[in-house]
């Protein structure tokens, strides 16, 4: 778990996010500036609300050093979720499997072989990102991040542009709290932008994080498909299960 700490906080700086693709529309992140649009607001609010009524697919990316592809189930809270890792010299893949209030986990090195390993949330630490929780149904958590939001305005018919306040908003979508004090008033200004699909539902977030130690950060990217998409999730066999031992909570900051 400390290679997927470090691999997550430590992303390289040498490779392009991939784009929205045709079915959305996503305008250039860049300093935002202007008067904030209520109307922009709700109507992005309420996009972002709708991922809490279906089924979808959710991409997380930024540069080499973080990915994570999931399938969730929101009405009935459940989802599976892959979040890949990569650091200098390691790559470690957490597999999460979500069912009501239970998490399982697969952590190489971690758990027990190939079994889930079933996690109590109540011992997790706040700031713990291992892909799901209960709770958290769409792993970048991106309704609790557009509250952050110091202004929202509408660019297209289809796409939103604003800033963010970090500082509001640590431990979701994959922000590690720890850069977020590194990177001081640079969090309270971040860029954003955001997509809707041919229907209205959010298709795309993309957050231009603030530059690292001098050198400027990947662009972290969300984004949603597969509206409707059947989730095939469920517990585990309790022959195939283990409880978790205390030294992944440990691992976690717990």
């Amino acid at each position: 778990m400390a290679a997927v700490a470090f691999a997550v906080t430590g992303c390289a700086d040498n490779t392009t996010t991939p784009s929205a693709g045709p079915a959305s529309e996503t305008p250039s992140a860049s300093a935002s500036a202007g008067t904030a649009d209520p109307a922009a607001t709700a109507a992005l609010a309420s996009a972002t609300a709708a991922l809490g009524t279906t089924s979808f697919k959710v991409t997380m990316t930024s540069g080499p050093g973080l990915k994570l592809t999931g399938l969730m189930d929101a009405p009935n809270g459940t989802g599976t979720a892959d979040l890949t890792a990569t650091g200098p010299n390691t790559e470690i893949t957490v597999k999460t499997l979500l069912v009501g209030q239970d998490l399982y986990v697969k952590v190489p090195g971690v758990t027990k072989g190939d079994t889930w390993t079933h996690v109590d949330v109540s011992r997790l630490p706040a700031g713990a990102n291992v892909g799901l929780r209960p709770g958290q149904i769409d792993p970048a958590n991106t309704a609790q991040l557009l509250t952050s939001t110091t202004d929202v305005r509408q660019v297209t018919p289809r796409s939103y542009e604003g800033t963010l306040d970090l500082t509001k908003a640590a431990n979701v979508a994959g922000v590690d709290p720890t850069l977020v004090k590194t990177w001081g008033a640079q969090a309270q200004n971040v860029p954003f932008t955001a997509g809707l699909d041919e229907q209205g539902r959010l298709s795309a977030l993309t957050i231009q994080l603030p530059a690292v130690n001098g050198q400027q950060a990947q662009p972290l990217e969300v984004l949603y498909t597969d509206y409707g998409t059947t989730v095939e999730a469920k517990k585990p066999a309790a022959t195939e299960t283990t409880e978790a031992p205390d030294s992944l909570y440990t691992s976690l900051g717990g």
